[in-house]
């Protein structure tokens, strides 16, 4: 029966690039988008001729050679890469040309992408569904006028009806591994012939062909050396929070293509104590979010075309939507609640070195209203609420690595050879392969001396230099009994990593004051001359250089900081320790392409939103000197005893001050005594001097 629909299906579709009866000026649109559907129809019947998925390295996509890869890939992706500005997957394009009629057209153009993964998995439900979709949208506009309303009803029904199944494939990617696509990749194909990177359907650049060939250079101890860093940190995290890994049986990968080898070896590892890998594919519709780096991913092929669909869900999201999605998600982890259950939490690869990115704000773009973003944070707490009560954040841990992307020898405005720029990057990676393995008993030691002072303190005061107005003062949890209890975390290398940093989560009444950074990046985005303001602990007024219109600069910090909430509150206050760090970024100019993950190493920093204790405050946590973190809360968190859905908000982003930016930070005593921690840039608590030598050193 479904094969039949998909025949049935694609052959009217194969009929609109010979008799095309739209209205004229919808005409090119259907064709455009008919051709592209056509042409990835003839991708999956190479594969999938029967309809039935095999092995995904031994297939005929797998036997393709580079020339077949690359034409492929050129048909699925070219208009993104290289034709955005006339294409109909740009919303302004779409406005210029198709009227009223642009947001429906356009958001189907930007859905229809996501069939690429459809076609390259042999997904046939969901590539027939995708056909019909079109095809029942283009019966809509065969009458002048086309019959708009019908054609939104046909699309909000789509997910609608079909939501079940779309959050049953999500659940199952997370907490089941059997027959996993990506798995299979990974183990079995052969990873010295770089055609295996396009048997994944996802985008490939200069970055991943660079990265796979770079990682087939290096020998298996250094491969295997960089697993063990990325598992044992994994591991570790359960030991030092005192959770069982015995229980678990899975473990969710994240990684970006090009590091297969890298993960071949994490698997093996994981295996040994027992983890099988679970691994999705980076979102590519409106229904997970376009744009979204988790799961299997590659480096963006148009990050303005992800910033311009991000809220394509929109044309569809209500409250009956929602309330049926989140019925949908309970369902699908009730019947898969034991596999929930024995899930241990996320091992997660990121990449850094892109260059920063400030987007374009669109006006013709789709984006939430003021009542669908309301719906959007109840969304993210309602299905945050629902996956720890099958997945206990009590009981799951996760581990976080970053390595470099060949992008990030490529500075904007210097011109390099292709030797001089590998050479560089090499350089870059082997740098970033140390501080991720720094040795974390020296740091041990090092952050214990800057703990002792800060539990000293009621307040600490933070002030910026060289133009940074940064003048915070940050309330910090008083200690019972100081011999047994700390407020601050001695983080090393384990879940987080790299090395280096000190936190805590700041008691939110009494935290007041202005953060300022002059540049930084931010989930992806950079965000210039960027301020806000806290009143005991939350945000209460923000603004960034990004755009000449303020305004906008408020709109661009709501949606991608506080993530549609009114405010959010300082879930965090750290101070990172990993100089060297900070001098890599220096000495290799490359400190603005450095990930949060490293970045917040590199010094102060403040997180908004949940704090670093989420879902798992009622576990207790020591330091390695045998002291209980108690500052594990704060009013918010607090409020899960009553109503779990007022207490947490399901995002943490952290902003980091640079050194050189950075005039003092000074732990002030209940009697008002002081002592500073850092003194225009520099460590300067007894025992913390080897801290500085990174920062000292000459270039």
């Amino acid at each position: 029966m479904l094969k039949e629909r998909h025949e049935l299906v694609s052959g009217r579709i194969r009929e609109i690039l010979t008799d095309n009866p739209v209205p004229e000026r919808y005409r090119d649109y259907f064709f455009n988008q008919a051709d592209f559907l056509m042409r990835a129809e003839a991708i999956f019947q190479k594969a999938w001729q029967d309809g039935n998925a095999g092995s995904v390295t031994d297939d005929a996509l797998s036997q393709r050679s580079m020339e077949e890869c690359v034409a492929d890939h050129e048909a699925m992706y070219a208009a993104l890469r290289d034709h955005y500005d006339t294409s109909w997957l740009n919303p302004e394009v779409c406005e210029k040309h198709l009227g009223d009629a642009a947001r429906v057209l356009g958001f189907l153009a930007a859905e229809l992408r996501s069939g690429i993964a459809c076609v390259f998995e042999g997904r046939l439900f969901e590539w027939t569904i995708l056909l019909e979709l079109f095809a029942e949208i283009y019966g809509c506009f065969l009458e002048d006028p086309a019959d708009l309303q019908e054609a939104q009803q046909t699309i909000y029904w789509h997910f609608h009806d079909y939501t079940a199944d779309f959050i049953e494939t999500q659940v199952k990617n997370l907490v089941c591994p059997a027959d996993n696509f990506f798995t299979d990749i990974i183990m079995h194909a052969d990873l010295s012939d770089l055609t295996y990177l396009y048997r994944y359907g996802l985008p490939v650049g200069e970055n991943e062909l660079q990265t796979a060939a770079f990682l087939n250079q290096l020998s298996q101890e250094q491969i295997q050396a960089m697993a063990d860093t990325y598992t044992e940190g994994y591991r570790i995290g359960f030991e030092v929070t005192g959770k069982d890994l015995s229980k678990k049986k899975t473990v969710s990968l994240h990684y970006c293509i090009g590091f297969e080898r890298m993960m071949r070896a994490a698997i093996q590892d994981f295996r040994k104590i027992g983890l099988e890998p679970t691994i999705a594919r980076e979102p590519s519709s409106s229904f997970g979010g376009i744009g979204a780096k988790r799961g299997a991913y590659s480096t963006s092929v148009n990050r303005q075309y992800d910033y311009d669909h991000r809220e394509d869900r929109a044309l569809y999201f209500d409250k009956a939507f929602l309330e049926n999605r989140l019925t949908c998600l309970e369902n699908a982890y009730t019947d898969h609640k034991e596999e929930a259950l024995q899930h241990g939490g996320p091992a997660v690869l990121e990449v850094f070195g892109e260059e920063p990115f400030s987007p374009e704000t669109k006006p013709s773009a789709i984006r939430f209203s003021e009542a669908q973003q309301k719906l959007s944070v109840y969304q993210m707490s309602r299905a945050g609420e629902i996956t720890n009560r099958f997945i206990p954040g009590e009981e799951r841990s996760f581990t976080i690595i970053a390595y470099p992307i060949p992008e990030i020898a490529r500075d904007a405005g210097i011109t390099r050879s292709e030797e001089e720029a590998g050479k560089r990057f090499e350089q870059i990676f082997a740098e970033t392969v140390k501080i991720n393995t720094l040795d974390y008993k020296t740091y041990q030691k090092i952050q214990q001396c800057i703990i002792d002072v800060l539990d000293t303190a009621q307040t600490v005061e933070i002030k910026g230099k060289n133009g940074n107005e940064t003048d915070l003062t940050v309330s910090i949890r008083p200690l019972a009994d100081p011999e047994k209890q700390t407020a601050f975390e001695n983080c090393v290398a384990d879940v987080n990593i790299p090395v280096g940093e000190v936190f805590t989560s700041p008691v939110l009444e009494g935290t007041n004051g202005l953060l300022h950074v002059s540049e930084v990046f931010l989930n992806g985005l950079q965000f210039r001359d960027l301020k806000m303001q806290f009143t005991d602990g939350f945000v209460t007024a923000y603004s960034c250089g990004n755009f000449e219109d303020p305004k906008e600069g408020e709109k661009y910090i709501h949606e991608n900081v506080l993530m549609h909430h009114e405010t959010l509150p300082m879930g965090e206050f750290a101070i990172g320790t990993n100089t060297t760090a900070y001098r890599m970024g220096r000495d290799y100019g490359i400190a603005h392409k450095l990930p949060i993950l490293i970045a917040e190493k590199t010094g102060p920093h403040f997180a908004v939103g949940d704090t670093c204790y989420s879902h798992a405050e009622d576990t207790a946590v020591y330091n390695p000197d045998g002291k209980e973190i108690i500052a594990r809360d704060n009013t918010v968190s607090l409020k899960r005893k009553e109503n779990v859905q007022e207490a947490y908000f399901n995002c943490h982003t952290d902003i980091t001050i640079p050194f050189e930016e950075l005039g003092s930070i000074t732990a002030v005593a209940k009697d008002g005594s002081r002592q500073d921690v850092i003194r225009d840039g520099m460590f300067v608590i007894p025992g913390t001097e080897e801290l500085n030598l990174p920062l000292t050193a000459s270039e």
